[in-house]
């Protein structure tokens, strides 16, 4: 006699969402002067302007601001209204990108610590497809970035 396959089907499922619940959420600043605030409000200290296309991680929401990491750390308040959900991320140090999802591809060009590059795929495979302002595709280690 066969035993139903119901529990490990539920298990798999409550695990798949468990996974997904604890996906980290990334945004980039959606213009240049976008301000981060000490407390969400506009009335609050404000701690810094950044340019466009600079990656944060959300790390909550409150009304319609959003609380915000960089990549050194640093905690601050982003309204909303400024953050974009088209991904960017920042080069942690000089980064190779290749012609394709593999360390023997093609050296396609290099990029310098702190470059933004827009994210166009995430294989989930330790590359990720990325796009240069210039124009130009290719596939960086997941490493090599900070926002994926």
């Amino acid at each position: 006699m066969r035993k139903p396959l119901t529990k490990p089907l539920v298990i798999a499922a409550l695990l798949a969402l468990a996974s997904s619940a604890f996906a980290i959420d990334y945004r980039s600043t959606a213009r240049n002067g976008v301000v981060l605030y000490e407390a969400p409000a506009e009335t609050s200290t404000k701690r810094f302007i950044l340019s466009a296309n600079v990656p944060l991680e959300v790390l909550s929401e409150q009304g319609n601001w959003l609380r915000v990491r960089d990549r050194d750390g640093t905690l601050a308040w982003l309204a909303k209204a400024d953050a974009s959900t088209t991904r960017y991320l920042q080069a942690n140090r000089l980064a190779e990108v290749r012609k394709e999802a593999k360390a023997t591809a093609a050296l396609l060009f290099k990029i310098d610590r702190n470059v933004l590059v827009e994210l166009l795929q995430d294989n989930r495979n330790g590359w990720l497809k990325i796009r240069h302002r210039d124009g130009e595709t290719g596939f960086i280690r997941i490493e090599d970035v900070w926002g994926a």
